[in-house]
């Protein structure tokens, strides 16, 4: 795998039955360092001045998103676990829980995919079904125009 990359995001969350989707297509930066894949990119909201920074950790059993900059969480995605963070956005913080129902991750020499499957809690009470499939793979010259910089509404 190169170190640029090109990122594909799409979310779904399930709540009372509704669903919301969310795609996104951005530029980024991969690493494999000790077994582990590290992938960094940049998130715009739109109407909202700054960016977050995003590094994702994919180790054997788990799934870590650190956010760092207009939005601030560290989440960890495990199958089976439980685990509580706070989300801190320009509008306050939350009390989030992350439980792991599935984590699949699926790598050939040029392209990684990533599905996970978790149930989201918002002040211990249970929000919404999720489902988030990611694809890695290395960016080619004439293939992306975004500039380096994701635009999306947060997909946790």
């Amino acid at each position: 795998m190169t170190k640029e990359i090109l990122l594909s995001i799409s979310g779904l969350h399930l709540v009372n039955g509704e669903d919301g989707n969310v795609e996104v297509v951005t530029a980024g930066d991969y690493y494999n360092r000790g077994g582990k894949h590290y992938i960094l990119y940049d998130e715009v909201v739109e109407g909202m001045s700054g960016h977050t920074s995003n590094v994702i950790k994919i180790g054997e059993n788990s799934l870590e998103i650190t956010k760092k900059g207009l939005l601030n969480t560290r989440m960890v995605l495990e199958k089976g676990k439980r685990h509580r963070t706070i989300y801190q956005t320009p509008f306050g913080n939350l009390e989030i829980g992350l439980t792991g129902q599935e984590l699949q991750v699926t790598e050939t020499e040029e392209n990684i995919d990533i599905r996970v499957e978790y149930v989201l809690e918002i002040n211990e009470e249970n929000m919404s079904e999720c489902t988030i499939e990611m694809n890695i793979k290395p960016r080619e010259a004439g293939n992306l125009d975004l500039q380096g910089k994701g635009r999306w509404p947060s997909l946790i």
